[in-house]
């Protein structure tokens, strides 16, 4: 399992943004979940989608977010 998880939905143009973001940052390996597959999740993320989350320490990076963005927040995981 990765420390970076990204919370997303399926059919979410902004997911695929994301996604296309987290390669131009270069983010390490991360675990996709779908808020749509689970009740609390879709609670808890469902209008936020996508987020990247570290759960190591809990911390979230929400959408909308650029490469220099996610280079700050990886900074972190060291």
């Amino acid at each position: 399992m990765s420390d970076l998880i990204l919370y997303q939905r399926d059919y979410c143009h902004l997911c695929d943004l994301a996604l296309a973001v987290l390669a131009e940052a270069r983010a390490p390996d991360f675990d996709s979940v779908w808020v749509d597959d689970a009740d609390e999740l879709e609670q808890r993320y469902g209008t936020r989608v996508p987020v990247l989350r570290d759960v190591r320490d809990g911390r979230e990076l929400d959408w909308p977010f650029d490469a220099a963005a996610v280079q700050t927040f990886l900074t972190r995981l060291t």
